[in-house]
């Protein structure tokens, strides 16, 4: 009989209690994953209570109040609050999203908060993007043209233009690519679903003069064709978008150019 051995570090132990002070009422608790690789320590769900009164709406709100009030050591990402960066994906209540639009009354019992799923962690709550990135410049995310360039600009219709909606606003949160059993277990050739969502924005530029170019790169059994049209991309995607689609749209214009 095989045996098999979890690899070290992947059991989650439990950690610290921060008890609310005893006069608070509207108590909430967040159990957050901690995890430093420098301490050759196994992660640790930390516990902290938190009066609700005394705190901003969302999770974003109450992990800064952990941050600076509490325990100074939560390393985290954040920048925009506003929900436009992308710095503060995680995994909240079992699902990839923004910390910084997600309200904490979303969240019914205690609220459990982990980093980007099947991504390395640098510490806690912030995952090691460095392969989602180098991905995201190998499609080479600019319009590419060959045409000599006009006195101004390159114009769209308005048309032309309304091809871009449901693309240009990806964000690179990564909660997409994240959330996508195709990516855990091929993300070093499968480009996943948000690169491909960007790849196919610039297809459907009409200012873009490479679209052959963009299309012979991703005719690839690994960097396109992994995808098996699960759509956890799509319901998790906090902007609203649809990573699937841009996919099969990538799919159609590879199959339709072989007619």
């Amino acid at each position: 009989m095989a045996e098999f051995t979890l690899p070290k570090n992947s059991r989650v132990k439990e950690g610290k209690t921060f008890k609310a002070a005893d006069d608070s009422k509207n108590v909430k608790r967040f159990r957050v994953y901690r995890y430093d690789p420098d301490s050759g320590e196994n992660p640790r769900m930390d516990t902290y209570e938190l009066d609700m009164d005394k705190c901003g709406p969302m999770v974003l709100d109450a992990l800064l109040k952990i941050k600076n009030e509490i325990d100074p050591t939560l390393t985290l990402r954040r920048s925009c609050r506003e929900g436009i960066c992308g710095s503060c994906a995680m995994n909240i209540d079992g699902t990839n999203t923004l910390a910084c639009t997600k309200a904490c009354s979303e969240v019914k019992g205690e609220a459990k908060i982990y980093p980007l799923p099947h991504m390395p962690v640098v510490k806690d709550l912030v995952p090691d993007l460095t392969h989602f990135y180098a991905q995201y410049a190998s499609i080479k995310p600019w319009i590419r043209t060959q045409s000599a360039p006009p006195d101004r600009e390159r114009l769209q219709s308005k048309e032309d233009r309304a091809q871009l909606d449901g693309l240009y606003e990806c964000i690179l949160c990564a909660c997409c690519s994240t959330s996508c059993p195709s990516y855990w277990w091929n993300g070093d050739r499968y480009l996943g679903p948000a690169i491909l969502l960007q790849a196919y924005r610039w297809i459907a530029d009409s200012r873009d003069e490479a679209t052959g170019e963009r299309l012979d790169d991703l005719e690839d059994p690994f960097k396109l064709y992994r995808c098996h049209t699960i759509m956890n991309c799509t319901r998790t995607c906090p902007k609203g978008l649809n990573p699937a689609k841009a996919i099969a749209e990538i799919k159609k214009l590879l199959v339709e150019r072989q007619n």
